[in-house]
């Protein structure tokens, strides 16, 4: 029975709550810039992803994937990479398609099922050598993660070891639910208004219709008009259904650990696959009450984050 107790009992006093406890670690986090070295990968369809290394000469790996609208310079992304450093492992943070800071080459760009660019990123990977490789999942990166470990499990390389993904939106269409609630309007609103700006980009190169966006308020209206025409599915039921990882739980093969906090404002119940965990004997599930959305402070002012010692834990094989 894979449920494990939560050991993270020290959020700092003044975040109090789960939108604090989402936003501050988001917005005034500040720690030293990692040195990233970027390598350009082309992908089968001819398009292109952006990888950031960071080595310290390991024979394991640590591959990471971060949320929507993200990229590998986000707090959350750097700090994980640091504390993967500082055990002795290399990092290697990846850039979804159009979120390196340039546009990708297709009018099509990343979604939460698109598990065959991180299986690219994952087989580039090994053509360096490395012995051992976990992964590492941030929201939409988590969900992504878990397709991958779950959808493909067949196609998982043997070389892949453990992984651990935080704040997770499993249960795609019950999360969307849960963003389009009045509370969460801030967040959908820096969502809808980031994705316009790549498709006003897009529009200047392809026939992509933009009028009235503005009407567009929540994430099913965007996914039923973008992502799923985009992405060859047939609407956004048929989108969240195809790539909801909580269906396909039961497929993982290596072990894996999901950390939702009970407090993440982005998260329905339905983000919470205890019989999942209870099934099988590779996915644990941690729910602590306190984190937020990929937050999981200890100390703010000192840089201290949950999220990053209980990976480390964790891939270095403590339950």
């Amino acid at each position: 029975m894979p449920l494990l107790p939560s050991r993270f009992h020290k959020r700092p006093r003044y975040l109090f709550n789960g939108h604090l406890q989402t936003i501050l670690p988001s917005t005034l986090r500040r720690l030293p810039s990692v040195t990233y070295s970027r390598e350009r990968i082309v992908t089968p369809d001819q398009d292109f992803l952006d990888l950031d290394w960071s080595t310290i000469g390991s024979a394991s790996l640590v591959v990471l994937s971060h949320g929507l609208e993200g990229d590998t310079k986000r707090p959350y992304m750097q700090g994980m990479v640091r504390a993967m450093n500082r055990v002795g492992w290399d990092a290697l943070a990846w850039n979804f398609r159009s979120c390196s800071g340039e546009p990708n080459h297709l009018l099509r760009s990343y979604h939460m099922g698109a598990v065959e660019d991180l299986d690219l990123v994952v087989q580039h990977a090994m053509k360096k050598g490395y012995q051992t490789i976990y992964l590492v999942g941030f929201s939409m990166g988590g969900n992504l993660t878990l397709n991958y470990l779950s959808q493909w499990a067949d196609k998982v390389p043997r070389q892949v070891a453990r992984a651990a993904v935080f704040s997770v939106p499993c249960h795609m269409e019950s999360a969307c639910v849960q963003l389009a609630k009045p509370a969460n309007r801030i967040y959908m609103k820096r969502f809808l208004r980031s994705l316009h700006e790549k498709l006003k980009e897009k529009a200047q190169r392809f026939d992509l219709d933009l009028t009235d966006y503005e009407k567009i308020t929540t994430f099913e209206q965007f996914d039923d008009r973008y992502t799923a025409p985009l992405h060859g599915f047939a609407n956004a039921a048929d989108y969240y259904e195809r790539c909801s990882s909580v269906s396909h739980l039961h497929s993982i093969q290596v072990p894996t650990l999901l950390v939702n906090a009970q407090n993440d404002p982005f998260l329905s119940k339905e983000c919470f696959p205890v019989e999942q965990a209870r099934q099988n004997p590779y996915f644990y599930l941690e729910m602590p009450k306190d984190g937020g959305h990929v937050g999981f402070s200890e100390d703010f002012l000192k840089g201290r984050y949950y999220s990053e010692r209980r990976a480390v834990e964790f891939l270095q094989g403590i339950l």
